[in-house]
């Protein structure tokens, strides 16, 4: 382990707040510990942010945005190219440090630093691509036409389970954008984002730059929340944290990029095929030990084949390989707190009272660890209350459907929008899954998974989901305010809507 920390600049004691290679902010606050989920023991510490080194931090991110927004787009790209090499060059150390901070296993962490990779590879781009449209004016001798520019020293608020590559969605764009960035990780893996900095910090000291990335650990989220010197705030969490975080952003007039709870749900057709719905739902409900936004929590099979979907789940299920997320054939590691595994066992009892029959799992796994669970399926009557909530663990609800206008009523029934799926070899049940009375979620998929999406689309969901997006697609308007702008190439001046005023 020390081995790994010496690759990343880690050491026992880190500093939680910078804004550059030589600015590592001094703070009074008392050091929170990092442990790991799979043992329990101490990884390292991490110096978190006190008042004033948040403010100075801010204060650091503002005066960069002054020279940083005037940068040619192009330009910023290149500082995030240069990022991207260097994440190539970290790949590994840095995949296995979110491996052993986090509990996903190592495949997970490494494939979440490639996601780094790749967005930046996006953004790159993305740079030559901040296109404003250019619209006909109804005057003679006008011209019309957008343009977007850059909004200021944004804050990033991050969680646990994607330590760093959500990070890369918004620094990534928000960087060719012009912003400047003040982010909070989640105070259960700080250590990835310290490593996460002295990277940056690397990339910013060869371009001559400081405070473009900042770094604040800690509990500075509601100062962030209430901050009028950070216009946007992008937050990926809990739903009911980031409805407090919508209000209070709201509060002051500013902006709210949310990325919060998933309930997603897998239909099953009778027309599927079985063995790549079961392969797709084993991957998104036991993936990172149901610790994603994105994981599959419930499945509507169609009454005739629920019962040859549900043997086939739990035979592979019995199959799968709980242990410590960096050893080879690992495929679920620990849940990330004792919390996470009291919350699961609690939701269990609820279901079991509901009416669920459990069919595979349900207990702990004290033999690994005191945070290890076994991935579990239960068997359902009723989509209940217990089922429409989103319990962050490796349960796997089964309901029973009908008719497909019967299922799209369940799988639209809870609170949260994020992300679907439907198996089917049926063109018209596909077309009717991904239609505008089919799922309402932000992300639809046909016979593939929940989880795994690519970053060239928007990331993001409806309803208690938030309504942000991230990632591809125009995602990067979010990080920009846009201009509308008319010039007047003659020597009158006509009115629009055929106004005189003489």
């Amino acid at each position: 382990m020390n081995a790994l920390l010496d690759k990343l600049t880690l050491k026992a004691l880190n500093s939680g707040v910078c804004s550059g290679h030589s600015r590592w902010v001094t703070s009074t606050a008392a050091p929170i510990s990092s442990d790991n989920p799979t043992t329990g023991e101490e990884i390292a510490q991490v110096i978190p942010a006190d008042a004033a080194a948040y403010d100075t931090l801010v204060a650091d991110a503002q005066a960069a945005f002054q020279q940083w927004r005037s940068v040619p787009a192009p330009k910023r790209g290149e500082v995030i190219r240069d990022l991207g090499a260097l994440l190539r060059e970290y790949r590994e150390p840095l995949g296995e440090l979110v491996s052993l901070e986090t509990g996903k296993i190592r495949a997970e962490g490494v494939g979440e630093v490639q996601e780094m990779i790749d967005i930046c590879d996006f953004a790159v781009g993305l740079s030559r691509q901040l296109y404003g449209l250019t619209m006909h004016s109804e005057r003679p001798a006008h011209r019309m036409y957008e343009q977007w520019h850059p909004i200021g020293a944004i804050g990033i608020i991050t969680a646990f389970n994607f330590p760093v590559a959500v990070w890369s969605w918004n620094a990534a764009l928000a960087a060719v954008c012009g912003d400047t960035m003040v982010w909070k990780p989640s105070e259960l893996a700080p250590l990835c984002a310290v490593a996460v900095q002295h990277l940056a910090n690397r990339v910013m000291a060869d371009h001559g730059l400081s405070g473009v990335f900042t770094l604040a650990v800690g509990t500075v989220g509601q100062r962030m929340a209430e901050d009028v010197r950070l216009p946007l705030i992008s937050f990926t969490g809990s739903i009911p944290t980031g409805r407090r975080v919508a209000q209070t952003v709201a509060g002051r007039l500013g902006r709210s990029l949310l990325e919060l709870g998933g309930n997603n749900a897998i239909l099953v057709s009778d027309k599927a095929d079985l063995d790549l719905a079961t392969r797709a739902i084993v991957f998104g409900a036991v993936g990172t030990a149901g610790q994603r936004c994105t994981s599959t929590r419930r499945i509507i099979a169609h009454e005739t084949i629920v019962d040859e979907l549900a043997a086939r789940l739990v035979n592979a299920y019995q199959q799968v390989r709980i242990g410590d997320p960096l050893q080879p054939g690992t495929l679920m590691g620990p849940l990330i707190t004792l919390r996470a595994v009291e919350a699961m066992g609690h939701a269990l009892e609820r279901a079991v009272a509901d009416g669920g029959k459990l069919l595979t799992g349900g207990k702990t796994r004290p033999d690994l660890g005191a945070r290890f669970v076994e991935p579990t399926i239960l068997r359902m009557p009723a989509q209940s209350e217990i089922v429409r909530e989103e319990t962050f663990a490796p349960i796997l609800y089964i309901l029973t459907y009908r008719t497909l206008e019967e299922a799209l009523e369940l799988h639209n029934g809870v609170p949260q929008g994020l992300s679907s799926a439907i198996f089917t070899d049926s063109l018209r049940e596909a077309e009717q899954f991904l239609s505008a009375s089919g799922s309402d979620c932000g992300i639809a998929n046909v016979n593939l998974g929940t989880s795994g999406a690519e970053i060239g689309g928007a990331f993001g969901g409806e309803k208690d989901t938030g309504g942000g997006r991230e990632s591809g697609s125009d995602a990067w308007k979010a990080y920009m305010r846009r201009q509308t702008t008319t010039i007047n190439g003659s020597r009158d001046l006509p009115l629009a809507q055929g106004i005189t005023f003489e």
